[in-house]
């Protein structure tokens, strides 16, 4: 959008397979882009809005999945849609609820690992702090790791809505807790309007959260091309990028990109649906691969883009022509570029190799064992 609000439409090259497509929900993966509210399903918001006696609007849950234009007036028509969702999200066991569900979601769909994103400012004054609220969403991470088979890591995302000095203060909760496993943080982030703020007065928090071990995932390039993505790279010095994916429209800077081994949590569905392209085929996956870019695929705000995980591999399969053994490579990509400890990687890319040798053999799902 370059600031101006145009959709883009990358040429791309998606070619048709005449293999017999293999079953994308039993492909292990891991899941690295889900934010916290976002990832409810409609039922499960309805159901905790009833709880809490909120009415909901007809817009949030009638089955249609949000679109806007990419602009200013369509962001915050996403973003009010979201406060609203999240006012539903108050007390010990909403939060908890969240975790639980997502995980539960992610293991139907053969997800190995999840990397959720929260700000736990938002939920704080339900449950009596900022301490409180990233303990509860810890604690039943850890939890419904073991209850849901999918290995559940937290990213504290501080927001470009708030003040600088408040993301520093939430890289010094999140060093508190670091660690690969489930239950612990896992990244440090910065979500929500790219357009707010100068990205460098976030280096602060981002140089806290470095020192303590925390790599950076903040979102860049999705509503804003290439220049805001050079000025992320250098300010915040990331290990993946949120989105990231208007880098191609600078070939010098992706070049760049890839060559400092930044991963791409790319969201097809969040792309299309917030006017950033036309269609699924214009989200310019196969650029991305072809410059030996690292991809993991993510599904960014199920509750109101409507479309999951699998989704994003389906959409790679029907609308860019990817075979089997190039989705097995996304997949590896996902686990590979995750935050999830080297030996739990190694056992889950195994499990790729599995899935891929055994479907082939006409037994698919072989070696497929949920959040091992």
């Amino acid at each position: 959008m370059d600031d101006a609000g145009a959709k883009h439409t990358p040429v791309t090259s998606a070619r048709p397979t005449h293999e017999t497509p293999r079953d994308l929900a039993t492909l292990p993966k891991a899941h690295l882009h889900l934010h916290f509210t976002g990832s409810l399903s409609v039922p499960n918001l309805v159901e905790l809005a009833a709880a809490r006696e909120i009415e909901l609007p007809d817009q949030l849950i009638d089955a249609v999945a949000l679109e806007v234009p990419a602009d200013k007036r369509g962001w915050f028509r996403f973003q009010r849609f979201y406060d609203v969702a999240r006012a539903a999200v108050k007390g010990e066991d909403a939060l908890r609820t969240v975790v639980a569900r997502a995980a539960a979601d992610d293991a139907a769909e053969g997800s190995r690992r999840l990397e959720i994103q929260v700000d736990p400012t938002s939920y704080a004054s339900s449950v009596g702090g900022l301490q409180p609220a990233l303990e509860i969403i810890l604690d039943e991470a850890k939890r419904t790791s073991v209850a849901s088979g999918v290995q559940v890591g937290v990213i504290v995302a501080s927001s470009r809505i708030r003040h600088p000095f408040d993301a520093r203060t939430l890289a010094r909760l999140a060093a508190r807790y670091v660690g690969q496993g489930p239950g612990q943080v896992c990244g440090f982030g910065l979500s929500n309007n790219e357009w707010e703020g100068d990205t460098s007065e976030w280096d602060g928090a981002f140089r806290i959260a470095r020192r303590a071990g925390l790599p950076g995932v903040p979102h860049a390039g999705e509503l804003r091309g290439p220049e805001h993505v050079a000025q992320v790279v250098e300010a915040l010095q990331p290990t993946r990028l949120g989105h990231g994916v208007r880098t191609v429209e600078d070939p010098r800077l992706l070049d760049q990109v890839v060559a400092a081994g930044i991963a791409f949590e790319l969201c097809p569905a969040s792309n299309v649906q917030l006017g950033v392209y036309h269609s699924p085929s214009d989200v310019p996956l196969r650029r991305l691969l072809a410059a030996g870019a690292q991809v993991a695929l993510g599904a960014d705000d199920p509750l109101l883009f409507l479309s999951r995980l699998t989704a994003q591999y389906e959409t790679a399969r029907t609308a860019h022509g990817l075979s089997d053994a190039e989705l097995a490579a996304l997949a590896r990509s996902s686990i590979t570029a995750s935050f999830a400890a080297d030996a739990d990687k190694a056992r889950w890319l195994d499990e790729v190799d599995a899935w891929l040798l055994g479907s082939a053999h006409g037994t698919a799902g072989v070696g497929a064992t949920p959040g091992r």
